[in-house]
């Protein structure tokens, strides 16, 4: 158990390595969230109502970008180029490896949230979150939910070529729907009950309680329960379909 561990640690500092010398990853993982954040807090900045929705939506579609569609991305390339069937013939055991990948995923969210929820504090005076017990278990739950189910889709992915439109084909509906930008209590009926069936809805419920209306996590059990739900169903699919081999010749 300690080997396996140490060889983990080892393969999730590469990991680090590596994500910091693709400038594209970076920008993507960092930047582009920031811009949003910066756009939209220029654009209603005399509005505090709005930016009360704006960052906690930000910090959500955050967790979902550094899971699931970097998850997505990740072993569908990891599988189709033959990496993971290359690793299960070495001597490193394949759940070091996978827990390397996985922490190099859950670092990038963390770093994620800090960095959306001082920017929120400092330059568009949301304030610090007022319940942190909160904020922590959405985002671990979070991470998981995503995490899981971009693994899980990954199963579903052809072929790296095609991974693009396959995420973005859910990434940006469910990012739509969600109430990432907007309050989602004005959207259509149908629209909102599209919204509270995916678990992006219930993340975005739990950081906003979490984040700027100081609701403790009792009063947000039941999007924690959704979220859960959606992690358990997404762990069941991401183990049942994992390969090691890619898909074609």
């Amino acid at each position: 158990m300690t080997e396996v561990a140490t060889l983990a640690w080892r393969q999730y500092r590469l990991e680090r390595r590596l994500f910091w010398r693709n400038p594209s990853a970076a920008f993507f993982n960092f930047l582009l969230p920031l811009l949003f954040l910066t756009f939209f807090g220029a654009a209603f900045h005399s509005d505090h109502t709005e930016l009360r929705i704006i960052v906690p939506g930000i910090a959500a579609m955050s967790v979902m970008s550094t899971t699931f569609t970097a998850l997505a991305f990740n072993m569908t390339f990891l599988r189709e180029q033959g990496v993971l069937k290359r690793i299960r013939g070495t001597p490193m055991p394949g759940i070091s490896y996978l827990l390397g990948i996985a922490g190099n995923a859950v670092t990038n969210t963390a770093l994620q949230v800090v960095i959306i929820t001082v920017a929120g504090r400092v330059f568009f005076g949301t304030g610090w979150p007022r319940e942190w017990v909160e904020l922590i278990v959405f985002v671990i739950v979070g991470v998981v939910c995503f995490a899981s189910l971009g693994v899980a889709f990954s199963h579903v992915i052809p072929n790296f070529d095609s991974a693009p439109a396959y995420v973005n084909a859910v990434f940006l509906p469910v990012v739509a729907v969600s109430g990432v930008f907007f309050d989602t209590a004005h959207s259509p009926g149908f629209m909102k009950g599209i919204a509270e069936a995916l678990p992006l809805y219930h993340l975005i419920a739990g950081l906003s309680g979490a984040m700027v209306k100081g609701t403790n996590l009792s009063q947000n059990v039941s999007a924690l329960g959704v979220i859960a739900a959606w992690a358990v169903l997404g762990t069941v699919f991401a183990v049942r379909g994992f390969s090691w081999e890619q898909r074609r010749a």
